[in-house]
């Protein structure tokens, strides 16, 4: 390497002096070594390494040419006293030529001098201006390898604003530089992953929140990326999802309040919470439907109204002088109709007063104490508290609580039913009270259910059946009961079931919800009428009559969102099956099996469920049940010529009560 690029690498002009730099020369070689070691990748490294030996050489130049002037001493030998070496003039501009002479001689120092006169001379003003130029490139050459470092750095690190304004410094000083246009390429790719990664993990996040159901943490991890990128679509996307779910959301706890509503006898306030649906919403079909329910429940209430005061007035003509067992009937019929009638409610006291009233506690401490001194036609008052049971009903009294939900009647599960109405019973009459068990248990097929009628007769109006172990209410052995304006719930079997040859059950105005089986059920040839109630939410159909040759009537049910079909007949010797809604539920709406044929089948609607909407076993004629409508059903709307043998889940062997 000449003297002259020696000068060149180490940033020295011409005629500068480099022994006052030697010093700094030495630590920016070590600098040099260290941007080596440390360098960020391969190449780097290279380009470094590649730099330190050009100053190496450099360097070990200079030191030759100030060694053979005899300037400075060798690296190897000790230091001596001398004479101070001779100073070069600051603004001389001499070009020193290499040389081998061991020391520098008079002559040769003579000529240097007049070199440097004639260089200063004649071209003093370009030297000087060659030598700022060539400082200048030096220091733009240890800028760019020291933006170049940098700049790899801040990719590393990600810090963006930092490495851009390194590459955008490189651009500058060396327009084209393949290392900027490199630099700006990682930048854009390592924002790019940045942005990948930081977007896939809280969109993720996002995502497993709102299918968790828990939206404001959705929201909060989604708005975590918008506020980064603003224009990312996918969580524009999950944020718009996030907002159907909170009004799906909203809507479907509203719904849930109307029927509560309506669930609590309040038509008026469900059918105005329906209306407050459909303004915001107005093809809900749900709240649509809800509204029909309010609708038809208060035109209901409407006709109980007139009905009840029909009766009492048909009671009224009977006189007041002695007791009349039918004016009392119809009494009691009137209050059940119209529970809020001050004037029913006095002439209906007035009329039991011609029977024994037994009050609970007062008369008697327990209702088991008043039972066994209770006869025929007395009247047993049980005050707003919880009683035990399991109490036996052996005459046909009236049992009257404050009210479900006030007056309660319980019994551990393994102890038989809260209250069982026997033989001796027929014409018992029961009426605001709750039966249940103290505890579910859920296990084995000897469960008893919360009230039995075990070959006698009741009548239940507005009592509620829940949380037993088996049925809510079952009728064996020739029993007969009916419900009217009862609550059948949460049931380990069906919510009310009939079994066996003469047993019969009528329900009417009444709910059976949310059972473990079915809404009602029949079999082993029990009859059933069953009208005007809802069954909704159960976990197999929400009506199962399997009657043999007894007769089945079915009208006017609602039957909704059950996990299997909303009516399967499965036999029946006579009967009608017409005006039912069949609605939401999840294998079908209506089954009719062979057996069944006789059976009169019209007028009823299964619509939007998730299987077929009617389904005819094989033997069975389709133009016969064209009087039905079955439309929007996501299965077939008609499935006909099924075989149904052994197929339809009903005829594995039955609980008992």
């Amino acid at each position: 390497m000449t003297l002259s690029e020696a000068r060149k690498i180490l940033g020295l002009g011409p005629d500068e002096d480099p022994r006052p730099h030697l010093a700094e020369f030495r630590a920016a070689r070590e600098r040099i070594a260290e941007m080596v070691r440390t360098a960020p990748n391969e190449t780097l490294g290279d380009r470094y390494q590649q730099g330190l030996v050009e100053f190496d050489q450099a360097l070990a130049a200079v030191r030759e040419y100030l060694e053979a002037l005899g300037l400075i001493a060798p690296v190897s030998a000790p230091p001596t006293p001398a004479e101070p070496p001779p100073e070069i003039p600051p603004d001389a501009a001499v070009e020193v030529v290499e040389t081998a002479a061991p020391a520098a001689t008079e002559r040769s120092r003579a000529w240097l001098a007049w070199l440097l006169v004639f260089l200063t001379g004649a071209a003093g003003g370009g030297i000087l201006y060659l030598k700022n130029e060539e400082a200048k490139e030096t220091r733009r050459q240890i800028r760019l390898t020291l933006l170049e470092r940098l700049g790899s750095e801040f990719v590393e690190n990600r810090r963006w604003q930092d490495a851009s304004a390194a590459f955008e410094e490189i651009e500058s000083l060396a327009p084209g530089s393949e290392i900027a246009s490199l630099g700006r390429r990682s930048i854009e790719a390592g924002m790019a992953e940045e942005q990948n990664q930081f977007v896939g993990y809280w969109t993720g996040q996002a995502i497993a929140e709102l299918e968790a159901g828990r939206l404001d943490e959705a929201e909060t991890s989604v708005r975590r990326v918008l506020g980064k990128f603003p224009a990312e679509k996918e969580s524009a996307a999950i944020l718009r999802r996030i907002a159907e779910a909170r009004n799906s959301q909203a809507r479907a706890a509203a719904l849930a309040a109307a029927r509560n509503l309506l669930d609590e006898r309040q038509p008026e306030r469900a059918l105005a919470a329906a209306r407050d649906i459909l303004a915001r919403s107005p093809d809900d079909a749900d709240a649509r439907a809800l509204a029909e329910d309010a609708t038809a429940w208060i035109e209901k209430t409407a006709a109980d109204q007139a009905k009840a005061m029909s009766l009492l007035q048909q009671a009224a003509a009977r006189g007041e002088g002695q007791f009349d067992q039918q004016a009392l009937d119809w009494l009691r019929e009137a209050a059940a109709l119209a529970p809020g009638n001050p004037e029913i409610a006095a002439r209906l006291e007035k009329m039991s007063s011609h029977t024994r009233t037994l009050r609970v506690p007062g008369d008697f401490a327990t209702p088991a104490e008043a039972l066994a001194a209770a006869r025929d036609r007395d009247r047993i008052i049980l005050t707003e508290q919880t009683w035990k049971g399991p109490l036996i009903v052996s005459a046909a009294v009236e049992i009257q609580g404050a009210g479900a939900g006030k007056t309660i009647l319980e019994c551990p599960a393994a102890e038989g039913s809260a209250i069982t109405i026997g033989p001796d019973a027929r014409g018992a009459r029961i009426t605001g009270i709750t039966f249940r068990h103290e505890a579910f248990a859920a296990t084995g097929n000897d469960r008893f259910s919360a009230a039995l009628v075990r070959g006698g007769g009741a009548t239940f109006t507005d009592c509620h059946f829940i949380d037993a172990s088996g049925h809510g209410l079952a009728v064996i052995e020739n029993g007969e009961a009916i419900a009217r304006r009862c609550r059948f719930s949460a049931n380990g079997w069906n919510g009310a079931a009939a079994i066996g040859e003469g047993a019969f059950l009528e329900v009417r105005d009444s709910e059976s919800v949310e059972n473990f089986e079915h809404g009602f059920e029949s079999w082993n040839g029990a009859a059933v009428t069953l009208a005007n109630n809802r069954c909704e939410a159960n976990s197999r159909n929400g009506i199962h009559a399997e009657n043999g040759a007894a007769a089945a009537i079915i009208e006017g049910n609602q039957l909704l969102a059950n996990r299997e079909f909303g009516l399967v007949l499965d036999s029946a010797g006579s009967g009608k099956v017409s005006g039912n809604t069949l609605r939401g539920n999840l294998m079908g709406g209506l089954v009719i099996r062979a057996s069944a044929a006789a059976v009169k089948v019209t007028g009823n609607q299964s619509t939007a469920n998730q299987g077929p909407g009617l389904v005819l076993e094989k033997g069975l004629a389709p133009e016969a049940y064209q009087e039905n409508t079955v439309t929007t059903n996501r299965g077939p709307g008609i499935l006909s010529g099924v075989d149904l043998s052994r197929q339809d889940g009903n005829t594995e062997s039955k609980p008992g009560p």
